[in-house]
């Protein structure tokens, strides 16, 4: 799993990968929600990466790479792009293993996130006015500088260690039928369902999209990545093009049943029902996979949607409330 030449990534690399973030990365809780089951008919159960150190599963994927850096590299610092949560998850493993970390973000990434990645030691640049602009300027930075490129999904460390929270959910945790994952570049689902099929071959494994933002939708319709012209979404952490060439898509090709879309209004509808009935703060990339529960193509009896992060800015987060209470 040295190079993204090689395009493996197996079940044996999310367990070193396991391993190898086990001193920094904390187990997360996977708990029944009895209103969502009520209301879906079945078993729903939350996987809780909003508990995670940095407040999302990105910890995950970010320690994978960095712990994995040998001297030389580690030496040479490290480059990476984000819409908040990766920068912000490369920042914090960069200080726990004094790695010089340089972290570019769009000028639209949320407030909340670029202001979190300011409180470590990084050189911060905004760069470009959406994510698609300021990943081309990262990658070109990376050619021209002596950093190790931390991509937030086209890697097969990252896509390891984000493969560990499926090894949470479904080995000593509940039974579970189907897999509701929150996909932007494809890493966490690509991670989870490496590691999901190995464990159990006949589980129903669905992203969930942003209708405003569809990018792995059309991708897979085409047969090949492709670049689309995208909505603003809620989802600020799902929006976005897919980097040509990612490592990512064949596993999705390959491994993934299909991508549920879901639209604005039942993103905001569910960060604010989990807030209300779950008392837990989530962020729109978070809640794709809540607003998934209601499509028709779910099958079993027991569902786990990904709750991937809660790093959404307070203001935000209480005008969804706020407008919650309207459509109760």
């Amino acid at each position: 799993m040295q190079t993204h030449g090689e395009k493996v990534v197996t079940i044996d690399h999310v367990r070193e990968a396991a391993a190898r973030i086990r001193p920094w990365v904390r187990p997360t809780p996977i708990e029944r929600s009895r209103w969502l089951s009520n209301d879906a008919g079945r078993e729903v159960w939350l996987k809780l990466e909003c508990f995670q150190t940095t407040g999302s599963f990105k910890l995950r994927g970010a320690m994978s790479r960095l712990a994995a850096l040998d001297s030389a590299e580690r030496a040479r610092g490290v480059l990476t792009v984000s819409a908040g949560n990766h920068g912000l998850a490369v920042a914090h493993c960069a200080a726990e293993l004094g790695a010089r970390a340089t972290v570019v973000v769009p000028r639209s990434a949320s407030r909340a996130k670029v202001e979190a990645i300011r409180r470590y030691p990084v050189t911060l640049i905004e760069a470009g006015s959406s994510y698609d602009e300021a990943e081309r300027e990262a990658l070109k930075m990376a050619g021209e500088t002596e950093a190790v490129f931390v991509s937030p999904y086209n890697d097969p460390y990252v896509i390891a260690g984000q493969g560990t929270v499926a090894l949470e959910m479904l080995e000593g945790g509940p039974e579970l039928d189907c897999l509701l994952v929150p996909v932007g570049g494809g890493g966490l689902i690509a991670g989870i369902a490496i590691a999901a099929r190995a464990i159990n071959p006949d589980i129903k494994i669905y992203g969930v999209e942003p209708a405003a933002s569809p990018t792995m939708t059309r991708s897979l319709e085409a047969g090949r990545i492709v670049e689309i012209k995208e909505d603003e979404t809620i989802a600020d952490g799902l929006a976005g093009n897919i980097e040509t060439g990612s490592i990512t898509f064949p596993f999705i090709q390959r491994l993934v049943d299909g991508i549920i879309l879901v639209s604005e209004a039942s993103i905001r509808k569910a960060v604010a029902s989990v807030a209300r009935e779950d008392h837990l703060m989530i962020e729109g990339a978070a809640a794709v996979a809540v607003a998934a529960l209601e499509d028709d193509r779910i099958e079993g009896r027991r569902v786990a949607a990904v709750i991937t992060g809660r790093n959404i800015s307070l203001d935000l987060f209480a005008r969804l409330i706020e407008d919650g209470r309207d459509t109760r």
